[in-house]
């Protein structure tokens, strides 16, 4: 059974759930959902998603949206298969999920906050909001600094295993760099950076990349 992935293969989002399902050797279809027309808002993909947001995976007759919430799906699923990604004992497992929280809840909102003051106003030929994506970088420093004491202890966020922890970020910091050129809050910090070039050199991230080029 090939699992569609419904969003476009560049979004932060999908690419989380894509490069879950690549880790864990997953086939997947991409179903490409144009934003910038607004096709996730039509009642087409509404009736997949009802609150106009990408990705949603079908998996035969299973459906499911929140991209957080599918790695974790399929990360269960397919345990036996692939990197682990969820932790083997109980603390391991609650550490996934403590830095999980982190991500959705002090990474990604600053994150996506930049990315449309930067990056999506402008393309629609609107004015970022300057002072706020000033605030929105010194918020960020602060939860970097928080990320290079932890890594200074363990090699990964949950600890010395690679985890859905850090697969999570992945998306978010490639935006950082590669769009938004805010790279210096990664690469001034020593152990984030080596975080950084870790996972995002694993062959899962690096064949997802490949694939997003060709698009």
């Amino acid at each position: 059974m090939v699992v569609k992935v419904y969003g476009p293969v560049k979004a932060a989002c999908p690419q989380r759930v894509m490069v879950c399902l690549l880790e864990k050797g997953v086939n997947f279809e991409i179903v490409d959902v144009n934003l910038e027309v607004g096709e996730q808002k039509r009642p087409q993909f509404l009736s997949r998603q009802p609150f106009g947001q990408v990705p949603v995976v079908e998996d035969g007759d299973f459906r499911l949206f929140e991209s957080r919430a599918i790695i974790r799906y399929y990360a269960a699923k397919y345990a036996d298969r692939g990197p682990n990604l969820l932790g083997t004992t109980l603390e391991e497992k609650a550490l996934v999920d403590q830095w999980l929280e982190v991500e959705a809840h002090n990474f990604n909102d600053l994150v996506y906050t930049l990315v449309l003051q930067l990056l999506v106003l402008p393309r629609m030929g609107e004015r970022g909001d300057v002072a706020l994506v000033h605030a929105c970088e010194e918020k960020l420093e602060k939860v970097f600094d928080v990320y290079e004491e932890r890594l200074s202890k363990s090699s990964y966020l949950a600890g010395e295993a690679f985890t859905l922890a850090d697969l999570s970020h992945l998306p978010g910091i490639r935006y950082l760099i590669d769009e938004a050129k805010l790279g210096h809050l990664v690469t001034e910090r020593k152990n984030v950076n080596a975080w950084w070039k870790d996972i995002s050199n694993r062959p899962a991230w690096k064949k997802l990349m490949s694939l997003a080029s060709d698009y």
